[in-house]
């Protein structure tokens, strides 16, 4: 393996070290009042993203600093390999190529010699033709009643991603067809997923490409045991369960018709997952041309991300940026506020695309890093959050820098809410960005002691995201936006964003304590004293 050049080595990264001692007691305030343009100035656009950056600590030297990092990193040349289908994952072996899910029918994308675009749109056809059968009912159920409820099991990027989409799009969603997902083992999600669905008109989709997962394989035949004490005939299995998955032997052996079972490929990462088979669930929901347009969607940002200079390019700039909050001022977190109620599932969402991906502690070359990396990200839908956490950023202790997420029109206009909830948005950027100082303050004409209590620091950074309206193409956008921030983030950090060891090692040690828990005697335990003590209280809690 090449030598890597150390992060904290690179000349850049020195400049932005003595940059970051002459800026950071700047305040915005002070920053916006030195640039009367600043807040039309900074600010990008992309396939109908408009991104605000002018209230973060930056200038223009800032800038000039990190895209000089990012040439230093070679972020061009990575972006390059990414959608070259070369094997980035090293630890893997695998080339990345989620990007290659929403590339139109006539590209080419190649993996090991061979042009994978036309088995992607082989299995989108496919996912198009069984989600016609099922929405117009004329895929029947095992009795001949047609479909009105769908469960999608799965975890992780099984669950997530299509979970999000479905909520975010359900203003163009079937309304005569139920959707519900699936993914805890804990058997109080599976009783109240199915409380009070009927089996005879129930659709399973089992989401798990090896048809091994724990959880996902535990739920499905805690699903099929349910589908089958109705049914009772095992032939009915194929009418009520479909798998999202690559291992034939494993499907057949359930009970499912392998014609319909739909394939995803190695080099697509669960957490990148939500655009291949794994949004069947979706395709049900919105029908195949809306499925189609959120696509397009993504496929327009990885274009932009791909050829737009860094100066003009959103998720590099936005990539940069929140490396400058992590490395350099030390925010540990970044909270993600969509005020549009669909998209109250995207934070969760993103908290697997950028934690999954970025929280790793040692580089491409194995060594340890010396700088903050993968941030945690949070957030809630709108106006909830500012009568929840809002307290903490604007008054606190923390830096924490903030995405807001708006639309110009509501896909539900009711009176004036919308102007409401977007006058929200732009007052909490201000306000966070300028705060209101003692004097503003004591202008209120209020009590001295209480001047500290009211007096807002300001400083507090924020980008502002808007959009036309939310649709399926805006959504496709705003995940791909996301995915390219985490690469850019990943390629500064000089991590491996695309692979997960750490959900390894607490699956394989719960697979060794499941027997000791199910022991009909008691077992010899060879844990650590805390966890013997808990097996054995369990064991005993349980009779």
């Amino acid at each position: 393996m090449a030598q890597h050049t150390l992060l904290t080595q690179r000349p850049a990264w020195a400049a932005l070290r003595s940059h970051f001692q002459d800026l950071k007691g700047a305040h915005l305030r002070d920053l916006f009042a030195a640039d009367p343009d600043r807040g039309t100035r900074l600010t990008a656009e992309a396939v109908g993203v408009f991104a605000d950056y002018s209230k973060n600590r930056v200038t223009d030297e800032t800038l000039t600093l990190l895209f000089a990092l990012a040439g230093e990193c070679d972020l061009k040349g990575r972006i390059g390999a990414m959608f070259g289908g070369e094997k980035i994952n090293i630890t893997e072996n695998r080339a990345v190529l989620h990007t290659a899910l929403r590339a139109p029918k006539g590209a080419v994308v190649t993996v090991d010699g061979k042009n994978v675009v036309p088995e992607v749109h082989a299995v989108l056809d496919a996912m198009s033709a069984f989600a016609d059968r099922v929405r117009s009912g004329e895929w029947k159920g095992y009795t001949g009643k047609p479909i009105k409820s769908v469960v999608n099991i799965g975890i992780g990027g099984s669950d997530l991603g299509p979970v999000m989409a479905n909520e975010a799009l359900r203003f163009y969603a079937q309304r005569d067809l139920t959707f519900r997902f699936l993914s805890n083992v804990d058997g109080t999600d599976f009783s109240e997923t199915v409380r009070d669905l009927d089996p005879a008109e129930t659709l399973f989709i089992v989401c798990s490409k090896t048809f091994t997962t724990q959880e996902t394989m535990t739920n499905a035949e805690s699903a099929r045991a349910w589908s089958l004490a109705a049914l009772k005939d095992p032939a009915s299995v194929a009418k009520h369960f479909v798998a999202v998955s690559t291992n034939a032997a494993k499907v057949k052996e359930f009970g499912i018709d392998t014609a319909n079972m739909f394939g995803f490929w190695d080099w697509v990462g669960g957490r990148y997952s939500m655009d291949s088979a794994v949004g069947l669930a979706t395709v049900l929901a919105l029908g195949p041309t809306h499925f189609r347009e959120l696509l397009a969607g993504f496929h327009a940002m990885d274009e932009h991300f791909r050829t737009a200079p860094f100066e003009k390019n959103v998720p590099v700039i936005l990539g940069l940026i929140s490396v400058w909050y992590g490395s350099f001022f030390g925010a540990e977190t970044a909270a993600v506020l969509p005020y549009d109620q669909y998209l109250k599932r995207f934070p969760a969402y993103l908290q697997q695309l950028t934690m999954e991906s970025n929280g790793k502690r040692v580089t491409l070359g194995g060594a340890e890093v010396d700088y903050q990396t993968g941030a945690v990200y949070w957030g809630e839908p709108g106006t909830n959050g500012q009568h929840s956490f809002y307290q903490l950023i604007h008054q606190g202790t923390k830096l924490i820098p903030c995405d807001f997420i708006a639309f110009c029109r509501s896909l539900n206009p009711v009176g004036r809410h919308h102007d409401l909830l977007m006058a929200n948005v732009f007052a909490q950027a201000e306000a966070l960005a300028f705060g209101k100082t003692a004097e503003q303050v004591r202008a209120d004409k209020v009590e001295e002691w209480l001047v500290p209590h009211k007096t807002f620091p300001g400083n507090r950074p924020s980008n502002v995201l808007l959009l036309e309206k939310l649709t399926p193409f805006a959504l496709g956008t705003l995940v791909a936006l996301y995915e390219h921030i985490v690469f850019t983030q990943g390629v500064i950090w000089d991590i491996g964003s695309f692979d997960q060891w750490g959900v390894e090692l607490g699956k394989a040690l719960a697979s060794r304590i499941v027997p000791e828990l199910e022991a009909p005697a008691e077992p010899d335990l060879k844990h650590d004293s805390s966890t013997n003590a808990l097996i054995r209280r369990y064991r005993q809690g349980k009779k």
